[in-house]
């Protein structure tokens, strides 16, 4: 059944309808989605969607926040594409967990021209798990990306050629960590190796190939073991551009303003033709989060790690409905 959508302040239906599938096309853990929005007559409220949190990869809905962070950025794009002021409001009331953002039209206001760059490259920015070409990517946008995460209050640590082999060893160190235990390998089964048609999780379509033990940038198999078999030639980029996104802190706030950073960033590498995809482990298993903040000189919290390059088109990861995230009822029950 569809969604009736009903007007929000100086926004249309049609209007709010786009701005919200925008915001539910944001990158998300295991394209888990954990996120819910209630449209008043004044406002649009993001709510973190608890009953969707991962506690064996992510015990304190760090990375669930910065999904959220990343929805509230293309909701705040599109309203100004609309022409309208978005009054974005982080945390805006401690009594209630789950309420992580108001944004309340507030009056006309003529889009930039970066806004609409970054809007236009909502629905066509992908998490690319395949392999990409060894062709670098040039200082001007490497420029571009930090440029991109400091406009949202965030940073981006470029590492350099003598910070790669002590992050793969991290990288394959935290691997193997996760491997071993037995609830976060249960999570993982749950999430990925996803039918088709399912809404959620990641499918097993959108997977690389099998990873070997030589790829020690690409150790995950998404598929549930059915990834195609590796062509020969094809296999992943050896010296990957490799960006931490950090933050100066790592409350609750400084998770939501990364997750703003983080997609800001995402969106400006899919304008720049440049694909991406996530190192998540590194900040998953507390010991590698530690040693990664010090390899990049300590004064940051890493908050995701970016695998950035040239990559083949991949299909979009589904999404769930609108009528499954969004509630429009003044009336209803506040805490979800």
């Amino acid at each position: 059944m569809e969604l009736q959508l009903t007007p929000v302040a100086s926004l249309t239906a049609d209007q709010v309808r786009d701005a919200l599938l925008a915001a539910t096309a944001a990158p998300s853990l295991y394209n888990s989605q954990p996120w819910r929005f209630r449209c008043t007559p004044d406002a649009i409220e993001l709510h973190a969607d608890f009953s969707r949190a991962l506690p064996a990869a992510d015990p304190d809905d760090r990375e669930l926040m910065l999904a959220c962070g990343a929805a509230l950025l293309n909701l705040r794009l599109m309203v100004r594409v609309a022409g309208v002021r978005p009054d974005v409001r982080l945390l805006p009331d401690h009594n209630r967990r789950g309420l992580l953002a108001t944004v309340r039209p507030a009056g006309p206001h003529p889009a930039t021209p970066v806004d609409r760059v970054l809007a236009a490259a909502i629905h066509r920015r992908r998490t690319n798990r395949r392999p990409f070409l060894p062709t670098p990517v040039s200082p001007v946008l490497r420029s571009r990306l930090r440029q991109a995460a400091e406009a949202e209050r965030g940073w981006l640590a470029v590492l350099e050629r003598p910070q790669l082999a002590p992050l793969q060893a991290l990288v394959r160190s935290a691997h193997e960590a996760q491997r071993a235990d037995p609830a976060f390998v249960a999570e993982w089964r749950q999430w990925t190796g996803r039918d088709a048609d399912s809404r959620e999780g990641v499918p097993a379509h959108t997977s690389g190939p099998l990873p070997e033990p030589q790829d020690e940038w690409v150790l995950r198999d998404y598929s549930g073991g059915t990834a195609p078999t590796r062509v020969v030639g094809k296999d992943f980029e050896p010296e990957p551009l490799i960006c931490v996104l950090g933050s100066f802190r790592d409350s609750t706030f400084a998770q939501l303003q990364a997750g703003l950073a983080m997609q800001r960033v995402l969106l400006t590498a899919t304008d720049a033709g440049l694909a991406a995809s996530f190192l998540s482990q590194l900040v998953e298993v507390p010991q590698a989060r530690k040693e990664l903040r010090s390899l990049i000189g300590g004064g940051l919290w890493p908050q995701a790690v970016l695998r950035i390059g040239y990559g083949s088109p991949v299909p979009a990861s589904p999404r769930r409905s609108l009528a499954d995230v969004v509630i429009c009822d003044a009336a209803a029950e506040r805490s979800w």
